[in-house]
């Protein structure tokens, strides 16, 4: 018994570690959005970071536009970072889940 609480700690160790190693490689993985007309484009990582904000000159006339341009791309950019964020540990934590009796909720 003792042996196989051991063995369960060792696998949730194993899994945070995983998960900790999979939040760095999402702060490389790059998640680029724009607008239809190419105006505006943003790029962030998949930990939800701005990494770049390219505005084209004509939105620098209009603020009010530049303004619905920004909420609108990354909004956009920020649904999909999450995506990519939320799949990519929800299969790390999953793989690394200790099968306990009754807590097969997880597969």
């Amino acid at each position: 018994m003792f042996g196989d609480l051991m063995g369960m700690m060792g696998k949730l160790k194993e899994a945070q570690y995983k998960v900790e190693e999979t939040k760095k490689r999402l702060d490389t993985v790059l998640v680029d959005e724009e607008s239809n007309d190419r105006l505006l484009k943003v790029t962030l990582t998949a930990n939800r970071k701005i990494k770049s904000i390219s505005v084209d000159e004509t939105l620098l006339e209009d603020k009010e536009q530049l303004e619905d341009y920004l909420i609108l791309v990354l909004n956009k950019a920020i649904e999909k970072a999450t995506n990519i964020n939320e799949t990519e540990l929800a299969a790390v934590a999953k793989e690394g889940m200790p099968s306990i009796p009754g807590m097969d909720m997880f597969k």
